[in-house]
């Protein structure tokens, strides 16, 4: 089977690239490969929904600006395609007097990104959004919303297909060959010739990429998230969405709360611990595999080195509910350990140098046969239409 464009990955970003790609360019023939049965499977339907303003960002950084575009483009989308999603809102919360220039640098990045409706809020104004919440000062940010990016995804796919494209599930690609005009994409059924390859496969990004190309200078760490829900009598003590000030050294926001699209209740979380398998959502999950990969990879064992207080931290709260419920107290004193019950958990697929860096931006490599999506962690579900914009004007300057 001959395209000229062939996407390998079927989560938010590939369908958003897979859309752009048609709508700019018609009588182009392209086709997503996704090795599952369904779409949106991992990263895109196991997190939280939330619509990310952009207030965390470095300004003109990758991340701040498809987040910003990305955020008015998958609204209009939803709007177009009558899918429910909420503007609630969410405040960033300061409880320690350490966190008031962090929290004071997140306002002037919100400033500097165009977020020009966010407040500063005092102790007392908190309680005004947040009645059950605590901290001695606060940003209020309207532009937070949540939506289901698993129905996001599905509404690509269909308008994709709708303006002639192809979507194959069970399609695990294991071999990529490339020759003078063109490639070929080996899955375990078929042999798909490509033009070009467009690789958006998450957390096997890396997998895909070493196909390629030898001697890559990343790797994929997965993170596991793992959530409580607040039971349906105490979703009560959250109204929007409640975060922390995060750790300015480390690309996660901390444990928060989060409100559900379409009346689902209330999450906390997520945690942050290395997963033993690229998807083991569940904490038996392993793989030696993987587990060797993630061990032996010097970009890892330097960041062990350097957050390892943070990273047994993170260990510990996994498996103590009780210090899992000290983390959300910080922020709503009121909840207890019987208040929360088991919730679900993603994977982040965090790409990690070898250099120890931990790569927080959006990143994006291409040589003469593929495009790479090397990195695409949150708010890359928000930044998805953006993002493919952005692919697919990589993607058309070859055609």
């Amino acid at each position: 089977m001959e395209y000229d464009i062939v996407i390998i990955g079927g989560g938010i970003v590939g369908m958003a690239t897979a859309l752009r790609l048609v709508e700019q360019k018609p009588t182009l023939k392209i086709c997503v490969l996704e090795k599952e049965s369904k779409l949106a499977q991992h990263q895109t339907g196991n997190n939280s929904g939330v619509i990310h303003s952009g207030i965390y960002y470095k300004p003109n950084s990758l991340k701040a600006t498809n987040c910003i575009r990305g955020y008015d483009m998958l609204l209009d989308f939803a709007n177009q395609n009558n899918i429910p999603y909420e503007l609630c809102g969410k405040v960033i919360i300061a409880t320690q007097p350490h966190e008031l220039t962090p929290l004071e640098n997140i306002y002037k990045r919100g400033i500097e990104n165009g977020l020009t409706k966010i407040k500063k809020i005092t102790a007392e104004e908190i309680k005004q959004y947040e009645p059950h919440a605590t901290g001695i000062a606060g940003v209020f940010v309207p532009y937070t919303g949540i939506i289901d990016y698993e129905v996001v995804t599905n509404a690509y796919s269909k308008n994709f297909i709708a303006k002639g494209g192809a979507v194959f599930t069970g399609e695990k690609v294991q071999a990529i060959n490339n020759y003078h005009q063109n490639s070929e994409v080996v899955t375990q059924n078929k042999t798909y010739l490509a033009k070009l390859i467009i690789n958006c496969a998450g957390l096997f990004s890396d997998k895909i990429a070493a196909l390629n190309k030898d001697n890559l200078d990343y790797k994929i760490i997965p993170f596991r998230g793992e959530y409580y829900k607040l039971k349906p009598e105490k979703s009560y003590l959250v109204k929007t969405l409640i975060y922390p000030v995060p750790d300015p050294n480390f690309p996660f926001l901390g444990v928060h709360f989060t409100k559900l699209v379409g009346g689902g209740g209330v999450e906390a979380g997520p945690n942050a611990v290395l997963a033993f398998r690229r998807e083991g959502y569940k904490k038996t999950d392993f793989s030696l595999k993987d587990t060797i990969e993630t061990l032996t990879w010097g970009g890892f064992q330097k960041i062990a080195f350097k957050y390892w207080k943070t990273g047994m931290g993170e260990f510990y709260r996994s498996f103590s509910k009780a210090a899992f419920t000290k983390a959300l107290q910080r922020l709503v004193p009121e909840v207890q350990q019987d208040d929360l019950e088991e919730g679900g958990a993603g994977i982040r697929a965090q790409a990690c140098d070898r250099t120890g860096g931990l790569i927080d931006d959006f990143f994006i490599l291409e040589d003469r046969y593929i495009i790479n999506v090397g990195n695409a962690p949150s708010p890359a579900a928000t930044s998805s239409l953006s993002i493919g914009q952005t692919i697919s004007e990589m993607a058309l300057k070859r055609f």
